[in-house]
């Protein structure tokens, strides 16, 4: 994951599924858009440093199917608590404007959450944590275009439930650094029942690899970012 410093985060609500996954320092402006899916667009590439960094025009957006998060994916909250992401936390610092425990302050806020695995096949997500699994079958429900405190924007993919368990949540809403169809190598998800108030949520962000990854790759992952 390509953390850009996630300079825009500041409140968490966890709970077991109902909880709203996060990001706000303040209140971002937001520009819904609604497109079909279409993988012959002339798409700007996912690697781009200034589509990661947030910065793009309107006309390299485009919709996104669920399969773009196809696959299993483990939590990375875990191995910070365990300390396994400890040289990534060593590297920001060395990088950055904070010490180590700081950025580890920010992350356990940023990746915090109770849900440690996710799967994704064709239309249904399926939510494991501690309580349980809880899943759903989602529906494309566009896309939305937030504007940061510093002028960057980020996009979020929206999927909302279409049948399911009660407990899974109503609406999905996925964020990758990537603006145009492209599979994703590890992506920050927002979940819970309101889909405007996901879309003001700021701080908190699970964020999620592939299961099959080990701790060391995923480590080496992030320090390549």
């Amino acid at each position: 994951m390509k953390e850009q410093d996630m300079r825009k985060h500041s409140m968490t609500r966890i709970g077991a599924f109902a909880s709203l996954a996060i990001m706000a320092l303040a209140a971002p402006a937001v520009a819904q858009q609604k497109a079909p899916h279409d993988h012959g667009h002339a798409h700007a590439h996912a690697t781009d440093d200034a589509v990661y960094k947030g910065y793009f025009e309107d006309s390299q957006i485009a919709a996104r199917a669920l399969s773009d998060w196809e696959g299993d994916w483990q939590s990375v909250y875990p191995l910070l608590m365990g300390g396994a992401l400890d040289p990534v936390m060593q590297h920001k610092a060395e990088h950055g404007e904070k010490t180590a425990a700081d950025y580890r302050a920010y992350y356990e806020t940023g990746y915090r959450t109770d849900v440690d695995r996710i799967e994704i096949h064709g239309d249904k997500v399926s939510f494991h944590s501690a309580a349980g699994t809880v899943s759903g079958s989602y529906a494309d429900d566009g896309y939305e275009i937030l504007t940061y405190e510093k002028g960057n924007r980020g996009v979020r993919y929206v999927f909302r439930k279409v049948a399911g368990d009660a407990g899974a949540p109503a609406f999905i809403q996925f964020s990758d650094h990537a603006i145009a169809p492209v599979k994703a190598g590890h992506y920050h998800l927002y979940w819970g029942n309101d889909r405007a108030a996901l879309l003001e949520e700021l701080t908190n962000w699970p964020t999620y690899y592939p299961a099959d990854l080990t701790e060391s790759q995923i480590v080496a992952e992030m320090l390549a970012h």
